[in-house]
């Protein structure tokens, strides 16, 4: 009897911890509320025009709500041309820590232009790896560009 107890206790046991794991698991993903808070970042890289390319570099902060809409500004140059801009946009999360971003940059309202980026949480889902996977101006011109993004969350929603 008490070894038929022991394996039924023994049984229960293991599928309770079977049970729990994917939760745990679920947990330790990624979702617009795990990394919402309050962001710095850079970026740097080079814009391609018929010109010539480009180096362009910014400095900005942004807040990242538990929705995934993003608000913010940043200090950019372009070329040694430097300007004060607001963004605006949305990320979308997965749970495997990587998302995309949809981000417009305004100057005084106006739209200058909206970017496309594909980015990936890391360091416990307070810092952020990104690149731009597309830069259009509002007339719908599509420039090229090789701009890569360093975030660090500074504090949690």
């Amino acid at each position: 009897m008490k070894n038929s107890t022991l394996r039924t206790l023994m049984a229960l046991g293991a599928i309770s911890i079977a049970t729990l794991l994917p939760i745990h698991a679920h947990a330790a993903g990624c979702s617009a509320a795990s990394v919402a808070g309050n962001w710095a970042y850079t970026y740097t890289g080079t814009i391609f025009t018929p010109s010539g390319p480009l180096p362009a570099a910014s400095v900005g902060h942004f807040h990242l709500s538990i929705a995934g809409n993003v608000s913010g500004s940043q200090a950019r140059t372009v070329a040694g041309q430097s300007g004060l801009e607001d963004i605006a946009g949305t990320v979308t999360v997965n749970s495997d820590c990587t998302a995309s971003a949809t981000i417009q940059v305004l100057v005084n309202g106006q739209l200058q232009r909206t970017a496309q980026l594909a980015l990936v949480y890391d360091s416990s889902r307070n810092h952020a790896r990104m690149i731009f996977q597309s830069l259009v101006l509002p007339d719908g011109t599509n420039v090229p560009v090789v701009l890569t993004v360093d975030a660090n969350r500074v504090t949690t929603q």
